[in-house]
Parts: structure tokens; C-alpha cells; sequence
């Protein structure tokens, strides 16, 4: 089931990365298909624990049968609560794999992907209210055109928000096809090609608060982790890259770490590595989804 749902993206080297005690308590915050769980389970002993979370009900299909494996239907920014209730802080790694599952984009009705027509959805679970169409339909012209520019970085976003207000004057826009050809009229045949993904990336991150999300985690871990336990996460571009990056050099978003009084760092955690870490040839060739994947890999302190 696993491989149909979704193939895992730099697989090996997350879990070298992460599992540094066999008897470990260790967390994934992205079950999704189950691939990274399944592999840190191996590699841990009886004595070892996973909790595994993922806010998708049809995540539960790939749930593992293993005595030490548990799981949380929930978003991971509930991370702190609900470790604190299972009684299991601290733990001795995080794991996030933050992209969108092989199988959210190829199912046309959760209407994540450009290529299937289907309701303009995007919501990675299925109990919150706002949807992409929500968003394309009630924002007023500044908002939309913030969300464009400020998630996908569109160009000319504020023209594009006009299009869509001026189209859903007339009949709403419900599917992903609607979208497309608001898009294709605002930006022509060919530059709609290269800024569809960009739209589809900002009204993804606005419906699911991805960047809040990703925000809340950061912070928690701090706080549920062990000292000397691993914070590792793969993104997918550059806005989550960019928080994940300079949380691990300095715990802070902004990037900049404090100094004492003789100039030595003083930071709460500090990646393990100065370079993120990317796919290799022969994983872009075999999953093209995983090219613009960034592991990185930090240590509290």
C-alpha cells in the first residue's frame, strides 16, 4: 500500500540521520504513506518507540501493526500537546517530510495537482473548512494577491487577482480547471505553464497554514526534545527551507544567532550539517517528485 500511496524522498538518509539511540523514543509528524516510519521501526530495538502523526484520513490505510508504533490523527502543531498527554517527553528525534504525498496529487478530488480536473480542494485534511476555492472565491483583490506573491512568489500577482475577482463576478470558480483557465487567459499559453505550480503552491500553503504550521513544530521541538536529539525535515521549497534553515543555525526564523560576551554562539540547537542535503541523481531519475527535496538535519543542545 505504501508504494502506491506515496514513494519517500531521501529515505535512507533522513533515518541515518535521525536515529541516533536503537532504544529511542522517536517521532514522524508525517505518516503519510507510512515509508520513513517502517524504516525507523527497523532500525529500532523492542525497547524502542514511534508516534507517528498525519492530519489525512486516508493516511490510517497504510497504519503499521508493530506494538511499538503509535499514531495521532492530527496536525504535527499539536505535537507538544499531545506528547505531553501520552506521557512520552522527551523524545529523541523528530522527523517531518513536509511535501504533499504521490498519492494527495494524483487523486484528481483532493485537487492538489495542475494535470487532473478536479474541485478546487487542497486541504490535507479533510476537516478543516477552507478550501481552495474558498479562497479564489470570498478574498478580497489585496489579499489574494498577497497570498499569491507572498507563497508562490507569482508574478504579477495583483493582475492575476483582479482576473480571478473579474471571472467570479460572473460564475464561480469551483474546479482546478476553472482555475487553470483564469490563469491562461491573465498570463497566455506559455507563462501559465511555468506559474500554475507557483499559484497552486501559495493556495495550498494558505488553505492548510503550512508555514504557521511548519512554525508552531519548530518552536515544540525545542521543547520535546532531548538534549543531544535530532530535528530532521525535508522541504520542497524555498519558504520552508528558509524557515527550517535558519531555525537550526540560530532557533530563531530571522537567522540570527546571539553572541556572548567573548563572541561564542549561544543557540539552542545547531544542524549537523552546514549544507542541506539533496537527492541524487538516481533518486530524481527514479521519483522526478523528489528534485527539489532539502534534507536537513540538526542537533539540540
Amino acid at each position: 500500500m505504501m508504494s502506491e500511496y506515496h514513494v519517500p524522498v531521501l529515505l535512507q538518509k533522513s533515518i541515518d540521520g535521525l536515529v541516533v539511540d536503537k532504544d529511542g523514543c522517536y517521532v514522524d509528524v508525517t505518516f503519510g504513506g507510512g515509508g520513513h516510519s517502517r524504516l525507523i521501526l527497523e532500525g529500532l530495538s523492542l525497547k524502542g518507540r514511534l508516534i507517528s502523526f498525519d492530519q489525512d484520513e486516508e493516511a490510517k490505510q497504510n497504519l503499521i501493526n508493530d506494538e511499538r508504533f503509535d499514531f495521532v490523527d492530527s496536525n504535527f502543531r499539536f505535537l507538544k500537546n499531545f506528547l505531553k498527554v501520552m506521557n512520552v517527553k522527551p523524545v529523541d528525534g523528530i522527523l517531518a517530510d513536509l511535501g504533499v504525498s504521490s498519492h494527495q496529487f494524483d487523486v484528481p478530488e483532493r485537487g492538489f495537482s495542475i494535470r487532473f480536473e478536479g474541485p478546487l480542494d487542497m486541504r490535507m485534511s479533510q476537516g478543516l473548512d477552507v478550501t481552495a476555492a474558498h479562497v479564489v472565491n470570498t478574498y478580497s483583490e489585496k489579499a489574494l494577491s498577497d497570498v499569491l506573491f507572498q507563497y508562490g512568489e507569482v508574478k504579477s500577482s495583483r493582475r492575476l487577482a483582479q482576473e480571478i475577482i473579474s471571472n467570479r463576478n460572473s460564475v464561480s470558480i469551483k474546479t482546478t480547471q476553472d482555475l487553470i483557465d483564469v490563469v491562461k487567459v491573465s498570463f497566455g499559453q506559455k507563462l501559465a505553464a511555468s506559474e500554475l505550480p507557483k499559484i497552486f503552491q501559495a493556495l495550498r500553503i494558505e488553505v492548510n497554514q503550512e508555514l504557521q504550521a511548519l512554525k508552531d513544530l519548530l518552536k515544540q521541538s525545542l521543547e520535546v526534545l532531548k538534549t543531544g536529539g535530532r530535528l530532521v525535515v525535508i522541504s520542497y521549497h524555498s519558504l520552508e527551507d528558509r524557515l527550517v534553515k535558519n531555525f537550526m543555525r540560530s532557533g530563531n526564523f530571522d537567522g540570527k544567532a546571539e553572541k556572548d560576551f567573548y563572541g561564542n554562539l549561544i543557540r539552542p540547537i545547531q544542524p549537523i550539517y552546514t549544507k542541506a542535503i539533496v537527492p541524487s541523481a538516481e533518486e530524481v531519475l527514479r521519483n522526478p517528485r523528489s528534485r527539489s527535496a532539502k534534507l536537513r538535519i540538526a542537533e539540540k543542545l
